[in-house]
């Protein structure tokens, strides 16, 4: 007799199946066996919230073949994923097989009151691991537990709100703006984001300023007579090196031209900070005081006539330390913004990553790593960059998660030192992205135990004096010996300019994890040092509004503000935009008019429901269902009475009309002008006359490139399921496609 370990997939059985002997049979659920009936509510809100949970259809093989093997296994060993969904799935796994529809097993009658263990004669457990290593799952088996009744509540308690609310917005959003429409507790809130912020942008002031940078170099002659003063030192002859006043500065760093930017006139910063209160947070920006372009003319025609002269060199050593290893949340926003990889993709290929057993559990927020894995970073960091690069001691991040799940481990490679070996391996299975991926992953959890990156920061300050002083001996006289110190006579200089530069002293962590950044060196500039004008030039700006959503930093304010979880987000994203919600323009989010349609309905008509404060709160209410210290009941009937209130209020709503944009073609059957109107699979033409007129065609969207197949233009399309990609406009003649524009031109 074998012990029978259930797990998810077929990829995860085969990664286990490498560490189990004969003894085990491992078989796959293929996710979850039990779910709420798509055609119905599945919730009896009238009997305490019960979920009315059934077989999924697909999954009665499955559960057959599970039953079969559990007729004859001596133990069961649930091993599903280490989260809320791995428990639920656990729990319904035990339900199906205690729900057995034979008449006798092992010679015992069905009784779906006993207990499963005595019910089919064997013992039941459950068993997690954050990683598919033959050390974790040894460590798990030693270590059994029952199912967390309390993470199954918290799942429930989920999986029953968000059926609530989706079942019961989504005909109501059908009814008063259009059919196939749908709204969720969270996607909703991520929609509103973009749509604010859509019209944030569209109300937003630009503001004119300009900046006032002058180049500036050292004197030729003080650069010169410096060298001469240093041969002199070094005990070289100083008449050996004559003095030429017509000398051309060498090409190099000392005598290259530095770009100072101008701070102060007459001791006033010219630094203005404006600070606007957007629905999300604050926006601030930064601009200067000189907005006129005649003002700022006249500055520079002024600072042609001063002569200048350092006043101060502030030096200072920085730090920079490396980030914890990522989370869910932090992986997908660096995908998105170092990979170009969104949020949906990520979370896939980091799941293949995971069930081969090359990265730990990817559904986390947590930044606890394991003290054996600590310990084996720390040794590779020595080993293969040495000591300077250790730490003396581990280094330990703090959860910024209220309630993180801190038995949970980040997101890091299961073996730190295998990371070439394994590049063909994960190249096969995964592809180029899914190495790219995994690079990042191991990058991110080395460079979290390596030393800080130490830089030297360099600030010079220069004053503009207020006149052209003359020149003795060959040598520039700085008035700032009569004047004193510029900071505390500010006002007997008309202008203050600043430079910064900065250089790597120690790379530290970025060795393995490099973040783009490069050194701006400043030449050696000394106190009192007087300086040649080179230009003067003055650049005009705009301030800029707030920039539209992206993945990444849409993901980092749901994360901000505690709406959904990491795991969700890929989904939400992808929900409103197979819904035509948002589209993409350049990898940011822009709100279609159906997308701002279903935004002011819901807005105007549960403003309480569709906030960030409630869906925040409501994550929380999850969180301490998790933890015991929520029941989960009441706290789905304290949503759902108002709910339900306001829904019959909102009944008699009027419908709201979705904007469309005007044509200058022509319908072919009324002659009424066609506008551009959003279906479920994206843009298309109408007759304006509609329902009287029901003409309509495919609106093409058309790009720049030719096809390599045939030289016909290639336009954007939808899939059914609402993903873009690029078509032939010569189909079904030619059959080219490609999802991504770079792949058009390497065809």
């Amino acid at each position: 007799m074998k012990c029978l370990v259930i797990v998810e997939s077929p990829t995860k059985a085969r990664t286990i199946g490498r560490f189990l002997g004969k003894e085990y049979e491992i078989k796959a659920s293929m996710g979850h066996v039990m779910d709420l009936p798509k055609s119905t509510l599945g919730v009896d809100v009238e009997n305490g919230f019960a979920p009315q949970y059934e077989v999924v259809e697909d999954k009665k093989k499955i559960i057959a073949e599970l039953k079969k093997a559990a007729e004859s296994a001596k133990q069961i060993i649930l091993a599903t994923d280490p989260d809320r969904e791995g428990e639920a799935i656990a729990a319904h796994i035990i339900k199906v097989l205690r729900n057995e529809d034979s008449k006798k097993l092992r010679g015992k009658k069905k009784d779906n009151n006993l207990p499963i263990s005595q019910s089919l004669n064997f013992s039941i457990s459950r068993i997690v691991f954050h990683e598919i290593t033959n050390e974790a799952i040894q460590e798990a088996l030693k270590n059994p537990r029952s199912v967390d009744v309390h993470l199954v509540d918290a799942q429930t308690a989920r999986r029953v709100l968000d059926r609530l609310v989706g079942y019961k917005l989504s005909p109501l959003l059908w009814r008063k703006v259009r059919r196939g429409l749908s709204a969720g507790r969270v996607q909703s809130v991520a929609l509103r984001l973009i749509v604010e912020r859509e019209r944030e942008i569209e109300k937003f002031g630009k503001e004119q300023y300009y900046t006032i940078h002058a180049f500036l170099r050292k004197n030729t002659v003080n650069v010169i007579a410096s060298e001469a003063k240093q041969s002199q030192n070094e005990g070289i002859a100083s008449s050996s090196r004559s003095v030429d006043m017509n000398v051309t500065p060498r090409n190099d760093k000392d005598t290259e031209s530095t770009e100072f930017e101008l701070i102060e006139i007459n001791g006033q910063k010219i630094e203005l900070q404006r600070s606007f209160q957007l629905y999300d947070g604050e926006y601030r920006i930064t601009k200067t005081s000189i907005e006129k372009e005649k003002d700022a003319k006249k500055i520079v025609d002024d600072l042609k006539t001063k002569e200048y002269f350092v006043s101060d060199v502030i030096q200072k050593e920085m730090r920079r330390s490396p980030a914890p290893p990522y989370t869910t949340s932090t992986l997908q926003q660096d995908a998105a913004r170092r990979l170009g990889i969104n949020g949906r993709r990520t979370m896939s290929l980091a799941q293949k990553l995971y069930e081969e057993g090359y990265i730990t559990y990817h559904r986390t927020d947590s930044v606890v790593v394991a003290l054996s894995a600590q310990n084996s970073i720390r040794s590779f960091v020595q080993k293969e960059y040495g000591n300077k690069y250790l730490p003396p001691k581990p280094r330990f991040y703090a959860t910024k998660q209220k309630l993180a799940q801190e038995a949970h481990e980040a997101i890091r490679p299961t073996a730190v030192g295998q990371v070439l070996s394994i590049k063909y391996k994960v190249l096969s299975i995964t592809g180029e992205q899914g190495w790219k991926l995994y690079e990042l992953i191991w990058r991110r959890a080395v460079a979290s135990q390596m030393n800080d990156a130490v830089l030297e920061s360099t600030v010079v300050y220069v004053i503009a004096s207020k006149a052209k002083q003359a020149h003795s001996n060959g040598i520039a006289a700085s008035p700032l010996d009569k004047l004193g110190d510029p900071r505390n006579d500010k006002t007997k200089n008309d202008y203050r300019l600043k430079a910064n530069g900065s250089v790597m002293i120690f790379d530290g962590f970025l060795k393995v994890n490099p973040l783009g950044l490069q050194d701006n060196r400043l030449p050696r500039f000394s106190a009192k040092q007087n300086l040649d004008l080179v230009n003067v030039e003055k650049e005009f700006h705009e301030t800029p509004p707030p920039p539209r959503y992206n993945d990444a930093s849409l993901i980092k304010t749901l994360e901000e503000k505690g709406i959904g979880r990491p795991s969700t987000y890929a989904t939400i994203v992808s929900t409103i935009e197979v819904r035509s919600y948002i589209d993409r323009e350049k990898g940011k989010f822009i709100p279609t008019a159906v997308g701002i349609a279903v935004n002011d309905f819901l807005v105007a008509n549960f403003s309480d429901i569709d906030d960030i404060p409630f869906t925040a709160s409501m994550e929380d209410d999850l969180d301490n269902i998790a933890h015991g210290k929520k029941e989960w009941k009441p706290m789905i009937k304290e949503f759902y009475v108002p709910f339900e209130k306001k829904l019959e209020e909102v009944g008699d709503a009027a419908r709201v009309k979705i904007a469309v944009e005007e044509t200058n073609e022509k319908c072919p059957k009324c002659g009424s002008p066609l506008v551009v109107r959003t279906g479920r699979f994206g843009k298309f033409l109408a007759c304006s006359k509609f329902p009287e007129c029901k003409f309509t065609k495919a609106l093409i969207e058309e790009t720049s490139f030719t096809c390599p197949k045939d030289g016909g233009k290639i336009v954007i399309k939808k899939t059914r399921k609402g993903r873009k990609f690029y078509g032939c406009s010569n189909y079904p003649r030619c059959d080219f496609a490609a999802w991504r524009l770079k792949d058009i031109t390497a065809s």
